[in-house]
């Protein structure tokens, strides 16, 4: 009986999710890195899952890390940190010079790649809109 029931739950689990079959997907996958410098992992990519039981379910977690440079008061990218652990939108200064950025991300399996994040972070639009002032 327990054969039966663990076959037809990795039926259910692995099933094609194409045109024919009216699914929806019960797992999340996530990238999962720990040194992303914004176009490799430097300490080799891997990838996490979690159940997406939950409608918004915010699995897929991408912490961008900035440090603080005393001559200029700008904030730069060092590198990205990507996991599947629980997250909340935000900054959070960690040290004097060292500012954590997170994003969150919901919308498909593999959504954390880090690049996506660096050009649509609020630092580096604030920086875009005062290099355009001064320009002007």
């Amino acid at each position: 009986m327990s054969r039966m029931l663990l076959l037809s739950i990795s039926i259910v689990l692995l099933m094609d999710t194409g045109d024919r079959v009216l699914t929806f997907s019960l797992i999340r996958f996530c990238n999962l890195c720990d040194r992303f410098d914004g176009s490799k992992c430097l300490s080799g990519m891997k990838s996490c899952w979690k159940f997406d039981l939950l409608r918004y379910n915010r699995t897929c977690t991408t912490e961008n890390f900035y440090f603080s440079n005393r001559f200029t008061g700008l904030y730069l990218f060092r590198y990205s940190k990507l996991s599947c652990k629980s997250c909340a939108h935000g900054m959070f200064q960690v040290f004097h010079d060292l500012l954590r950025e997170t994003f969150c991300c919901n919308d498909r399996s593999y959504c954390n790649n880090g690049i996506v994040t660096l050009e649509t972070s609020s630092l580096y639009l604030e920086d875009m809109r005062e290099k355009k002032e001064v320009n002007d």
